[in-house]
C-alpha cells in the first residue's frame, strides 16, 4: 500500500477541519486500495466529545460496508488515536492502523499506552507510525500557535 498516498488524503481532511476551526485531524479508511470514507475532527461545531476523525470514519465505513467488522481496512489518521478511538479500532477490528503525527498526551497506539498491540484484548492491531509525520505535526502545531496567539 502507498502509505503516503493515503496519509495526504487523511492530510486533506484535516485541512477541512481546519478551514472549519476544528482541531485539524483527518481520517480515511482504505480496504482493498480504496478509500471506503474519509471525514475530520467535528467536536467542537458539534459539541460531541465523541466526534473525533476516527469514530466518524469508523461509523461511515461500517455504514457503508453493511457490517461492523472491518476486517480488512486500514485506518490513516493524522494524530495518533487517543484510547477512545484506539477502544473503536480494536472493537470494529480493522486490521491496521496507520497515523503520523505522535501525541504525546493522549497516544494510544505507543506513546502513552499502546491498547491496539496488547495481547490481553481479543484482537490486535498491526501499527504503521510517523508517516508523513511532519507534514502531520506542522498543521496541528500551526492550528495551537494561531489558537494561543488570538
Amino acid at each position: 500500500m502507498d502509505h503516503q498516498f493515503y496519509m495526504k488524503e487523511a492530510l486533506k481532511q484535516a485541512q477541512k477541519a481546519l478551514e472549519q476551526g476544528e482541531v485539524p485531524i483527518g481520517a480515511v479508511l482504505v480496504k482493498e486500495h480504496n478509500i471506503i470514507a474519509r471525514d475530520f475532527n467535528y467536536r467542537e461545531s458539534s459539541n460531541d466529545p465523541t466526534a473525533h476523525a476516527e469514530l466518524r470514519v469508523i461509523r461511515k465505513g461500517a455504514k457503508l460496508q453493511g457490517n461492523w467488522r472491518l476486517y480488512d481496512c486500514t485506518l490513516y489518521v493524522t494524530l495518533e488515536p487517543c484510547p477512545m478511538c484506539a477502544g473503536a479500532i480494536l472493537n470494529s477490528r480493522i486490521k491496521r492502523l496507520v497515523f503520523g503525527a505522535f501525541d504525546p498526551k493522549g497516544g494510544a497506539a505507543g506513546t502513552i499506552v499502546n491498547l491496539l498491540e496488547d495481547s490481553r484484548f481479543n484482537h490486535r492491531v498491526e501499527i504503521i507510525s510517523g508517516v508523513l509525520e511532519e507534514d502531520c505535526k506542522e498543521i496541528l502545531q500551526s492550528f495551537f500557535k494561531n489558537l494561543r496567539k488570538k
